[in-house]
């Protein structure tokens, strides 16, 4: 034992372990400094430290090695050896780090790609502009809810559906938080996109997914809450509970997700927590509820009757459901509105629709959907335009974080003339929808109403791109030219319209600004003949194109008359306000109860 000892003396060794172990233990803290600091994940501390025992080990070998020869001091080879094992621990820094120091490389460089992209001020979320400020500009306390999966029968995937929608509801209502609305964030249904390109499509940093699976009396549900740009877990779990507690449970999963994210409820004054369970807690009832809302989004006659049987069993199995009766309301107005053509059956569909909305405020006044169902017949039944703005108002005010709120005050707005305010509302929901076709097409109209045509052009592009065969998109794009005056840009626009009816619009409207008098006069004729009842207000349209002003008013007030919900459009309608100076102007705007005045710039 003593030979050994003089011989680890002789050879250093005991200097060369503590040197070690001092180098060691400085480098540990230090990584361990920085890995609070960046987030790293525990699994790089202890690669670390892996990589730094097998270097003590070679340490030693080292030092016996030039103790046996005599010669402490490191060479080439030795220096080769050390310089390969700190390029292990930096290759393991590299590939398991997710911090913002290791992502800050690629981040600049992307930076100084799309820096021309995010100097414009009028870039649109979702456009290809839109998608550069999006990506350079997501907001740490973001999320977007992605469907959970069904993991029971295939007819019950309204109910995984429902609970995505549940949670999409309750984090809206969170301070400071993006939450992702259904329409958007549904879009990726069993996508195969990684995280960071559906985060960075949506404008969010964080993702929330899951499944479900419900076995009679039994729910199990699984949620994980991940970061976007690197897919790592931030917080996962799994609960079986009876299916009574499924309401606790999605509230544990808000809380669990609020948690994590480090946010806290909605204080706003005058906002009120919403949600749409029914308030005697009868799951039957819900059920009912869901699929009503499953019916409704499938959009056909038959499917909104469904969503209507489904909505009214709700409301009977508990007579108190207000969320139930708004949701009745406005599958009633819907189905007037779009999917009717008898008169008898549309004017009993708009007194039910009336009536569940009555119903649904005198239950819960304090309902910001019930406000919403409200404003949605005012608006499209009643033509009370200010009436409708009203509600719209208070829906905002008490879910300051609702999107349709916020897109349904700005389309008030709008018809009030206020189409500066509605771009910066539709803004406002696009940011939280930002897949949504529909309210890219509103946007384009209010943007070309303040005369900005090529932002508009940019809206109503995005729009066509999310949803290519959307009637009226290329009928909007067809205005856009007709504002310019370009007459061929607008017949190929015209033509690519895929709504028959739309596209009768479309071309008489093209043909009065191009030089075949003829045409024009064949073009208009025919839209008389086949849809004098369905659009008189864009019958007026083409007659103000045509500088016809008596005619214009006559198909007005035949428009105001027939209860052309077109006639909201008056005051966004460059066309129509080309004869604004005209005393008949006021005069109409006075009877339909509108404002003579507008921020809209008329076409010359």
């Amino acid at each position: 034992m003593g030979e050994f000892w003089r011989k680890l003396k002789q050879r250093k060794m005991v200097q060369w372990m503590l040197a070690y172990v001092a180098f060691a233990f400085a480098l540990l803290q230090g990584i361990d400094i920085v890995a609070q600091q960046f987030g790293w994940p525990e699994g790089l501390r202890r690669g670390m430290t892996l990589v730094l025992v097998i270097g003590f080990c070679v340490t030693l070998v080292l030092a016996w090695y030039h103790g046996e020869r005599g010669a402490q001091r490191v060479g080439g080879i030795e220096l080769l050896i050390i310089a390969l094992l700190l390029a292990t621990g930096g290759g393991v820094l590299w590939v398991y780090a997710p911090a913002p120091a290791r992502r800050a490389v690629d981040v600049a460089q992307a930076h100084e790609v799309d820096r021309p992209q995010r100097d414009s001020e009028n870039a649109i979320p979702g456009s290809e502009a839109g998608t550069a400020v999006f990506s350079s500009a997501i907001p740490e306390k973001s999320v977007a809810v992605l469907p959970f999966a069904n993991g029971g029968a295939k007819d019950e995937q309204f109910f995984s559906d429902g609970l995505s929608e549940d949670l999409i509801n309750a984090l809206s209502q969170f301070e400071g938080l993006k939450v992702i609305s259904r329409n958007s964030a549904f879009q990726f249904r069993n996508a195969t996109d990684s995280s960071k390109s559906i985060g960075e499509k949506l404008g969010v940093a964080h993702l929330l997914e899951g499944s479900v699976q419900k076995q009679g009396g039994v729910v199990r549900i699984t949620a994980t809450l991940v970061n976007a740009a690197d897919g790592i877990v931030m917080w996962s779990q799994r609960y079986d509970k009876p299916y009574q507690d499924l309401f606790a449970l999605q509230d544990a999963i808000t809380d669990a997700v609020a948690d994590a994210l480090k946010v806290k409820l909605l204080m706003v004054p005058g906002a009120v927590v919403q949600n749409d369970h029914p308030p005697s807690g009868n799951l039957v009832a819900y059920t009912a509820y869901q699929q009503g809302l499953a019916f409704r989004r499938l959009g056909t006659e038959a499917s909104m009757r469904q969503a209507i049987a489904a909505f009214s069993e709700a409301t009977r199995l508990d007579p108190r459901y207000a969320a139930a009766y708004a949701e009745l309301s406005r599958t009633w107005t819907r189905l007037a509105g779009n999917l009717l053509n008898d008169g008898i059956e549309i004017a009993q569909a708009k007194v039910a629709a009336r009536t569940a909305a009555d119903m649904a405020l005198a239950l819960d006044s304090d309902l910001a959907l019930a406000h919403l169902a409200r404003a949605f017949i005012l608006n499209a039944v009643t033509m009370d335009y200010r009436s409708a703005e009203a509600e719209s108002r208070r829906a905002l005010q008490l879910a300051p974080n609702n999107a349709e709120a916020q897109a349904s005050l700005g389309s008030q707005l709008a018809t009030l003339g206020q189409n500066r305010r509605a771009v910066e509302l539709t803004r406002q929901a696009l940011s939280a929808d930002p897949r949504n076709a529909d309210w890219y097409g509103w946007l384009s109209s209010y943007l070309a109403a303040l005369g900005q045509l090529d932002d508009a052009r940019v809206a109503i592009n995005t729009a066509i791109d999310l949803q290519p065969g959307a009637s009226a998109f290329h009928a909007n794009l067809a205005t856009l030219d007709i504002l310019r005056s370009d007459h061929m840009s607008a017949l190929a626009a015209a033509k690519r319209e895929t709504d028959g009816g739309w596209y009768k619009i479309a071309l008489a409207l093209v043909s009065q600004i191009g030089t075949d008098h003829a045409a024009a006069d064949a073009a208009l004729e025919e839209l008389i003949r086949d849809k004098a009842d369905a659009a008189p207000y864009q019958i007026a349209e083409v007659y103000a194109l045509r500088r016809d002003p008596g005619k214009m008013f006559e198909w007005l007030n035949r428009a105001w008359t027939t209860g052309d919900a077109g006639v909201g459009n008056l005051l966004s309608d460059p066309l129509v306000l080309r004869y604004q100076d005209d005393p008949r102007f006021a005069a109409f705007c006075k009877k339909v109860g509108l404002p003579t005045t507008t921020d809209a710039v008329a076409m010359k």
